[in-house]
């Protein structure tokens, strides 16, 4: 995998997949990082010919003065600093008496001896400090090697923008009825975000294929440009976390599965003889460690952490003419920073080259980074 930077020359504009028609419904979102759909789409333009190929992220990466740093999302399965833990992992809890649905994941809390006022205090100290929203390269390998992350590796460092490295600024758009200066009344009006990247930062991807850099790249709605440029840097920081997660993973034990890029997890189910995708948090493969009757079958995943699903809107590309595709229904994918927890690590049904869902891999989505679960 050869790793690039992506660093936007204007603002971009990468609208969300929502249902956008002027007049209807007249504003358009943007999501921000771009999901694997868009980046892949712009690299396409870089080819003559139509080519497959395999996708990394896409991240954020700043330029500091050591050289450029790999960001990942933060992992959801903390409260401010405070790492959360499944109740059935947390036999010294007082929560242990609740009851709570058994066909549902295992519900989260902070572990043995966290005072409940603890992270409240800590923060009440530094009121003015934030938290980061993305970490750096080397607090996830700490966090891969340990299982652990410091409180002071959370902080913002002052100026940095680690909690939002962006900036989303509105554009309004009108159409004048012709010979008039009148906006017009159906189709004249319409509103978008669009995000800014501030000085310093970039987008981070990786392909399976070598491109001659520097060279311009079109992204997002518009066209707008960004330089590629190959980063060195980059492949070492990624090949050090996947050779620590590989590691954790065969370790085995309790461990959790740390999603840093949007994970889809699709599943084709009949409802009255028809035929349709359902989506959900966590891989269907992965069965839960506790059952509610004798004829379930007893998985390994234990607990989720996660947040509000992210749309993404796809579209069939034909097959003979590489400029052609119509769109495709949404899928609905799991946030960047989904924690997993479980009993023993398992592997995803889509890693194997051979299924059809193998496509959603090769796009860059549902990355996962092991670590090896160390009580507090």
């Amino acid at each position: 995998m050869f790793w690039y930077t992506l660093t936007p020359l204007d603002l971009l504009l990468l609208r969300d997949a929502k249902p956008f028609t002027p007049g209807e419904r007249a504003w358009a979102g943007s999501v921000f990082p771009p999901n694997g759909h868009t980046i892949a789409g712009a690299l396409r333009g870089l080819f003559s010919q139509k080519k497959d190929f395999r996708l990394i992220g896409s991240f954020l990466c700043r330029q500091t003065e050591s050289g450029n740093k790999l960001y990942l999302p933060r992992p959801l399965g903390f409260y401010k600093s405070t790492p959360l833990v499944p109740l059935e992992w947390n036999s010294d809890s007082y929560l242990q008496a609740a009851l709570w649905d058994k066909t549902e994941p295992s519900p989260l809390v902070k572990p043995p001896g966290q005072l409940a006022d603890e992270e409240d205090n800590y923060s009440a100290s530094s009121s003015e400090k934030k938290f980061r929203q993305y970490l750096p390269y080397e607090v996830v390998q700490k966090y891969l090697e340990t299982g652990h992350i410091d409180k002071e590796d959370w902080i913002v460092e002052g100026g940095s923008y680690e909690d939002q490295p962006w900036t989303v600024e509105t554009r309004s758009h009108n159409s004048l009825e012709e010979g008039t200066r009148q906006v017009k009344a159906a189709d004249g009006y319409f509103v978008e975000n669009g995000i800014r990247l501030h000085a310093g930062w970039s987008l981070a991807i990786a392909i399976d294929q070598e491109i001659d850099t520097p060279t311009t790249l079109r992204l997002g709605g518009e066209g707008h440009r960004t330089i590629l440029q190959r980063c060195h840097e980059l492949d070492e920081q990624w090949a050090s976390l996947q050779q620590q997660s590989q590691k954790n993973f065969k370790s085995g034990g309790k461990s959790i599965a740390y999603l840093v890029t949007p994970g889809v997890f699709e599943r084709k189910d009949k409802d009255q003889g028809t035929a349709k995708s359902l989506c959900r948090a966590f891989p269907w493969e992965w069965k839960l460690a506790h059952t509610v009757n004798k004829n379930q079958t007893r998985g390994d995943l234990v607990s989720v952490a996660t947040d509000k699903a992210v749309p993404i809107s796809c579209r069939f590309r034909d097959k003979d003419e590489i400029n052609k595709s119509i769109p495709a229904p949404q899928a609905f994918a799991a946030p960047p920073g989904s924690l997993y927890y479980l009993n023993q690590p398992r592997s995803l049904f889509q890693d194997n080259e051979q299924t059809q869902v193998h496509k959603w891999r090769k796009l860059g989505y549902s990355e996962l980074l092991w670590i090896n679960y160390k009580e507090q």
